[in-house]
């Protein structure tokens, strides 16, 4: 790593921080590149899901008889071919997965839990064929009575999801079951003093609906399953050790006994770091003998993946007059849907994270009749967020403070404790708000009918395990082999980190991303870690092949290792070295044989030292008096990426981000009837952004170096989603002079509450 000619601290990098052709770009234009739904197989059966018409109901009885002597059908499963999972036997490892809950999800068990839950699975010679036998499949239920609301999942004579759910968290335990599955808690300081001693207090509640991910492409697998047991999975998901993992727990296997290959992936943003069709696949192949292809329909999707929470926070803040935040108390609320697991615990950790303040949170996980929840995008923190920021907002114009001074007043830094605990290490906080008020975005004129709003965002990110080789051929060039899938260009980072390390163009360098049987184990691809963390593991291997690489030079020219030094891409000696002729990349390889053998480096690890980030977006909007119908009219976001080390792909998720954020402000939500059943199960009814709906969105990339990372990355992916809802929130009160809590703020919602304030 070189220092700038300067002679200043700050290093000067060949590749990191330029923009490089993504390694992956000529196969997805061309239409080359497999994903999910891709792959096939000789003999291949196609396998579909029997699910329940109920929101809760239970199993009194499946006759399976009739698809099964169907000609064409070849096996059938239900929740009698996957092994009952005991409690004590829920978990593995140190992981948060409920392994009986997620077994029941992927197959109901006892109790259908919602509208779309799995009930039975077929495997048959053609879509067709197989969408006939699902028809054939006799199943008896008694209709229980449901619940789909948070706030009615906790009266006293709420229907029960599950006998034996006890609230985890609270004192004294329980003594009878509920649908509160627990509470956690977090904070600092004594924020009723502080609320106490202010001179302004609001307070407010606010709610948001269920939203769905919205990637375009739908869950997908193929398996195979030999005589010998060994299964292949060849699968669309986040993380394929996740597949392999989970798979292997729910179906009584060993994990040798599976190997997952990953295919290319048409989206994510955390909803496909679960598996729904994977164990049911692996499981007919067995049957049947025969390979199993399995994709979810777009009402499939919908119905029976996991969504984001739906919420109700209740949030009281105080302030001194001149803009002193003095305290604030959260309660949050989160649904699970059928399963506990809502993100939750993530929302407390986050809702105050901007701010140096005495403030403490209060979650609940509530269980519904909903599909599962999953993760999405800085799980659980866009929805706090908006209770935070839109708060935030009323506090600074009852002090007459500008709002990113009102921020700047009360901004979290280095040193500062956090609500959730740790103090903060270098962060980036002040900087991006102090970018943000010197864009000429934030001094721009508004017209008539427009309202600007800002607000911050905060993700901790994540660190978690990886690993990673780097095999350098005989030519000269360098493999990087990792075991994440690349959903945000992770291969172009991880390339450009490695092109670094040698110093070496970044053509010479070839990222793959290998099998569960090619590569040491690597976490799911989340949480923003796989550029921090696995990045982190491809330097350390890139270093060990270095090493192996000065070691033969200094064989080659009879002289101690401390005799070489690298750099360029080639080995040179040292000081003293004499008439020693450089020794490229190319030249070393050339002589492996002669040397030791092949030049190979290897890492593993359990990242830490991982890089918080903030981010802070500005948002105009125009709101039409006549209809309620809302139009995002110019979009700033700022965001301290430590080091973006692929600008381009950090500009993206940045974007991304909002589109998506700006969705969920204005138009996306689950709609459900009284039967428990989703009433808009597809892009036509539930209304994503598309290009026309927003602006050209401005980005901003802050590089507040990680010092917890060789080249300072930070993750990026999640901090984006964090502040659009908020931002576009207070856009729309900055407009129209109200304050809306209840997303989202669809024309019908806005119109009603123009005409309320009109009398």
């Amino acid at each position: 790593m070189a220092t700038a000619e300067n002679g200043s601290s700050e290093p000067k990098f060949r590749w990191i921080g330029t923009r490089p052709v993504r390694p992956d770009g000529v196969d997805k234009v061309r239409g080359r590149a497999n994903y999910g739904a891709d792959h096939a197989l000789p003999g291949m059966l196609w396998g579909k899901v029997l699910r329940s018409p109920y929101a809760h109901a239970r199993i009194v009885s499946i006759d399976t008889s009739g698809a099964l002597a169907m000609e064409g059908v070849h096996a059938v499963v239900t929740a009698e071919d996957l092994p009952e999972i005991a409690p004590e036997e829920s978990k593995i490892g140190e992981g948060p997965t409920n392994y009986r809950d997620l077994s029941r999800n992927v197959m109901a068990r006892d109790k259908v839990l919602y509208h779309g839950h799995a009930v039975a699975a077929v495997a048959a010679s053609s879509p067709a064929v197989a969408d006939r036998a699902l028809a054939h499949i006799e199943v008896e239920y008694e209709v229980l009575p449901h619940v789909l609301d948070g706030d009615d999942a906790q009266s006293p004579d709420a229907p029960l999801l599950h006998d034996d759910l006890y609230t985890k968290g609270v004192e004294p335990a329980p003594e009878r079951p509920s649908n509160v599955a627990s509470r956690v808690e977090m904070g600092r300081g004594d924020p009723e003093r502080g609320l106490a001693a202010a001179d302004f207090v609001v307070e407010r509640s606010f709610r948001t609906k269920a939203v769905h991910q919205g990637y375009i492409e739908p869950h997908a697998v193929v398996a195979t399953c030999g005589e010998d047991g060994r299964a292949t999975v060849w699968a669309s998901s986040q993380g394929h050790f996740m597949i392999r993992a989970y798979c292997a727990k729910l179906l009584g296997m060993e994990q040798s006994q599976i190997k997952v290959v990953p295919a290319e992936i048409g989206g994510g943003f955390g909803g496909k770091t679960t598996v729904y069709l994977e164990p049911l696949a692996i499981v007919l192949s067995s049957k049947s003998g025969r390979p199993v292809k399995m994709v979810m329909s777009r009402e499939e999707v919908f119905r029976a993946t996991g969504p984001a929470s739906a919420t109700r926070i209740e949030l009281r803040m105080g302030c001194t007059r001149d803009g002193r935040i003095t305290g604030a108390h959260a309660r949050l609320e989160y649904e699970a849907g059928a399963f506990p697991g809502s993100p939750v615990g993530a929302a407390v950790m986050t809702l105050f994270a901007p701010y140096d303040i005495d403030a403490r949170a209060e979650g609940y996980d509530i269980v519904v009749n909903k599909p599962k929840v999953a993760a999405y995008r800085a799980p659980g923190a866009p929805m706090a967020a908006f209770a935070v920021e839109s708060v935030v907002d009323e506090l600074a114009a009852k002090c007459g403070i500008d709002p990113i001074e009102f921020r700047l007043n009360n901004a979290s830094k280095e040193g500062v404790q956090s609500t959730f605990g740790p103090k903060f290490k270098r962060i980036g906080n002040v900087e991006t708000l102090e970018a943000a008020r010197a864009h000429p975005h934030w001094k721009a004129p508004l017209a008539p009918n427009q309202g600007r709003g800002v607000a911050s965002g905060f993700w901790f990110n994540g660190g978690m395990q990886s690993s990673a080789t780097v095999q350098v051929a005989d030519d000269g060039t360098v493999c990087v082999v990792s075991g994440n899938p690349d959903i945000g260009g992770s291969r172009a980072s991880l390339a450009m980190m490695a092109a670094e390390e040698f110093g070496i163009d970044i053509e010479r360098v070839d990222p793959q991303i290998a099998d569960t049987s090619s590569v040491g184990y690597n976490d799911l691809t989340g949480g923003s870690r796989v550029t921090f963390a696995t990045g982190m593991a491809v330097v350390e291997a890139c270093r060990d092949a270095v090493r192996q690489l000065r070691e033969r030079a200094a064989a080659i020219w009879g002289v101690e290792i401390d005799g070489v030094e690298w750099a360029d891409g080639e080995a040179r000696p040292t000081k003293g070295g004499g008439e020693l002729e450089p020794l490229t990349l190319r030249d070393i390889a050339l002589k492996a044989a002669r040397t030791g053998g092949p030049i190979t480096g290897r890492a593993s690890l359990t990242a830490r030292g991982v890089g918080m980030a903030f981010g802070v977006h500005i948002c105009d909007v125009e709101v039409d008096p006549e209809t309620g119908k809302v139009d995002v009219v110019r979009y700033t976001a700022v965001q301290d990426a430590g080091r973006a080390i692929h600008p381009s792909y950090v500009e993206g998720q940045m974007q991304g981000g909002v589109a998506q954020g700006v969705g969920w402000a204005l138009n996306e939500e689950y709609l459900y009837d009284d039967d428990g059943r989703m009433e808009n199960p597809g892009f036509l009814d539930y209304r994503v952004p598309v290009a026309s709906d927003l602006p050209m969105i401005d980005t901003v990339i802050v590089e507040v170096p990680n010092p917890g990372h060789p080249y300072g990355v930070r993750g990026v992916g999640e901090v984006p989603i964090v502040p659009p809802i908020p931002a576009v929130a207070n856009a729309v009160a900055s407009a129209t002079g109200i304050r809306m809590t209840e997303l989202p703020l669809s024309p019908p919602r806005v119109l009603a509450a123009i005409d309320e304030s009109r009398g």
